[in-house]
């Protein structure tokens, strides 16, 4: 039996950061089983991966059976637009895939492109019940399936004696909240001293210069380690070093650098913006936080210090294990089958 062909859009961009992106996980995943597998586009300036992403629905419009399209708040909800139109005009099946946390304010905001798109979709696939919830209270048709983890590439560290070493792993833009990460170190040393935390990332904005002006600010240039971006197998063996991970961001959907704290057995204390309440069972599974309550933060780790909830990391773990390829995999072959 001939394999179907899928055309992936979206921002095919791990070659150029080193990142393992989802697209890359889902796409891998796919072509084990058996579906064939065409990526568009890895062009570093936007106005060619656009016209790429456009030329390769014209150019394999007769041989492809389902497109999936990674669909963001940003500017390029417009391209999904367009990419959308040209799969209606050449019947092409195409599916959603949404991604970010403030992707109800722009459905919400740009109404009838919203229904163009979403409304005539073969399957709208949402990897988070928050954005299920949003899509669904617009009258969108939505089935959640969770972004794919490679859950034997975390192994489980058991932290009985956690530190106060801790990790932040997220680009450097403003609606990640980096600097709510240099609050939370400055309180956390006014009890532990010898506390310390460790940020990886690429720099998408200025406000790592913000970050920087604040550790002088606190004298605290001894205590924080930029590592820029890091590959995933990188950060993943580097995370050993640490016990406690931190998710400071103001919008969010279901973060995969989350997802993979979990599975490492850091404990996770994160804000509760977008969907990371979907993702995080507060005290069961990780610990959530207001949006910018550094004190709340600061307390919850000071709490996992000084009386570890073990039990809480061996949820997360069993959590992230929900996200294997095995299991999400099967949700993927009855959409597309």
């Amino acid at each position: 039996m001939k394999n179907k062909m899928v055309l992936y859009i979206g921002n095919d961009l791990s070659k150029h950061t080193s990142y393992v992106t989802a697209m890359d996980v889902l796409s891998d995943a796919l072509e084990n089983q058996n579906f064939d597998i065409i990526k568009s586009s890895d062009e570093l300036s936007k106005i060619k991966r656009f016209y790429k992403m456009i030329q390769c629905v014209w150019k394999f419009r007769k041989i492809t059976d389902f497109v999936l399209i990674d669909v963001f708040s940003t500017s390029y909800f417009y391209l999904v637009y367009v990419i959308s139109i040209l799969c209606r005009l050449y019947k092409l099946k195409y599916i959603t895939i949404l991604h970010g946390g403030d992707l109800p304010t722009r459905i919400n905001k740009f109404k009838h492109l919203s229904n163009q798109v979403f409304s005539n979709s073969y399957a709208n696939i949402a990897p988070s019940f928050y954005l299920k919830n949003a899509f669904e209270e617009h009258g969108y048709a939505t089935i959640f399936i969770p972004n794919v983890l490679n859950i034997y590439r975390y192994p489980y560290l058991e932290r009985k004696h956690p530190n106060p070493k801790i990790l932040w792993v997220r680009a450097f833009r403003e609606l990640y909240n980096p600097r709510m990460a240099i609050e939370v170190l400055h309180n956390v040393k006014k009890k532990y001293p010898n506390a310390t935390i460790c940020m990886v990332g690429p720099e998408k904005d200025n406000s790592i210069l913000k970050v920087k002006k604040m550790v002088a600010k606190y004298e605290l240039e001894d205590s924080v380690e930029y590592t820029g971006v890091m590959k995933n197998s990188e950060w993943i063996k580097k995370s050993v070093e640490f016990d406690i991970f931190i998710n400071t961001t103001n919008f969010d959907n279901t973060p995969v650098s989350v997802m993979e704290a979990m599975a490492l057995g850091l404990y996770v204390v994160s804000t509760n913006a977008g969907g990371m309440p979907f993702l995080i069972e507060h005290s069961k599974d990780g610990l959530l936080v207001e949006k910018n309550d550094v004190i709340a933060m600061t307390n919850y780790i000071n709490e996992i210090i000084e009386r570890p909830p073990v039990s809480m990391t061996y949820s997360a773990r069993q959590k992230a294990e929900s996200f294997s390829s095995e299991n999400v995999m099967k949700k993927w072959n009855e959409i597309l089958k």
